[in-house]
């Protein structure tokens, strides 16, 4: 190889050379970023969930969809009904998903033709509460039973029925909360008028029956022994019991009252690609194990119960029909009969 050769040779690799260590420095054109194939936008969901739950699921969701901006309104039921029907006689409905804990509202607003129809790939593991033609899926089980403070009531001593919360010894030491501003206990109180008449509430009425704002209210007063047994959401007691607080759930011999509360998408969504996402992430396995860790049972049967509850099933069964239809029509009969007979008396 002569001269000329060699110098053609080092030519070549100092020039490779150069190549590599510009590359290396950052002198060449960077490589694009792969493009998210997520949804964009913004979605905002219309909820009665508790604020921690929504604070524990946020991360979640962000890291399913880091390009979406989900945003939220949370309050009680019948606050959120409030605003909705507020939204709806403006013409402006805000709420993309809806997340309420009465299922009877969902009837209704199906009968108003406000619901997108959407048959989500999940929804074929979904075991509970389902409209057949795809409006609104459940997708958690809120349970309403009796609670009480151990360290007032000895577990032989505990009511083991709604029936058993007539008895002159609870007198002064029972409380619920109100159908006027919780969806659960409007659930509760036409549940239970139906099972024992009206008579039941005047009963416990008469035999000094507390009637609160809502769940929060009577956990706390029963934590502090100001009651000693209480008309109850589940998740409230399984959370304060897992802290070492001195109260324990009873699952009513006659019926624990089960509430699977839907998820539906609105029609007036301006964003029904996310909505439709964001809905699938609350159905999936991922999803209803982030409710089952905000000590709701899921809606699904591939997922354990919350930490310190017995499986649905062991309880379900006795918990009887409910009539969602009769809930729906008849909201505001039902809240004016508890009105008359529990709060104005």
């Amino acid at each position: 190889m002569n001269k000329r050769n060699y110098l053609l040779i080092a030519l070549v690799i100092i020039v490779s050379m150069l190549g590599l260590v510009i590359g290396g420095c950052g002198g060449g054109k960077p490589a694009e970023a792969p493009k998210s194939q997520g949804p964009k936008g913004t979605v905002m969901i219309y909820t009665s969930i508790y604020p921690d739950i929504i604070e524990m699921v946020k991360p979640a969701l962000k890291k399913q969809f880091p390009d979406l901006e989900i945003q939220w309104f949370q309050a009680g039921t019948e606050k959120v009904m409030a605003k909705v029907a507020g939204e709806i006689e403006a013409k402006k409905l805000q709420a993309d998903l809806l997340m309420v804990a009465d299922p009877s509202y969902y009837l209704t607003l199906k009968e108003q033709n406000l619901l997108l129809k959407y048959d989500s790939p999940n929804r074929k593991d979904v075991k509970l509460n389902k409209d057949n033609e795809g409006y609104w899926t459940g997708v958690r089980i809120s349970n309403m039973i009796i609670a009480y403070n151990t360290q007032k009531v000895s577990e032989a001593d505990a009511p083991k029925s709604f029936k058993e919360l007539l008895d002159p010894k609870w007198n002064g030491r029972v409380a619920m909360p109100s159908p006027l501003l919780s969806g659960t206990a409007y659930v509760t109180a036409g549940v239970l008028s139906d099972k024992y008449g009206w008579e039941y509430f005047e009963k416990l009425k008469a035999n000094g029956l507390k009637v609160e704002e809502g769940n929060s209210a009577i956990q706390n007063k029963l934590l502090r022994g100001e009651y000693y047994a209480v008309l109850i959401l589940e998740e409230n007691i399984l959370k304060m019991a897992a802290k070492g607080e001195p109260v324990k759930v009873v699952y009513p011999a006659d019926g624990t009252i089960v509430i699977p509360s839907p998820i539906a998408i609105f029609n007036t969504s301006k964003n029904q690609d996310a909505a439709k996402a964001v809905l699938d992430w609350w159905l999936s396995k991922e999803g209803q194990e982030v409710v089952v860790k905000g000590w709701m049972h899921s809606v699904r049967d591939d997922v354990q119960p919350p930490q310190g509850a017995p499986a649905l099933k062991t309880f379900a069964e006795k918990a009887g029909s409910i009539d969602w239809l009769k809930l729906s029509k008849e909201n505001e009969k039902i809240k004016e009969a508890f009105r008359s007979r529990v709060l104005e008396k």
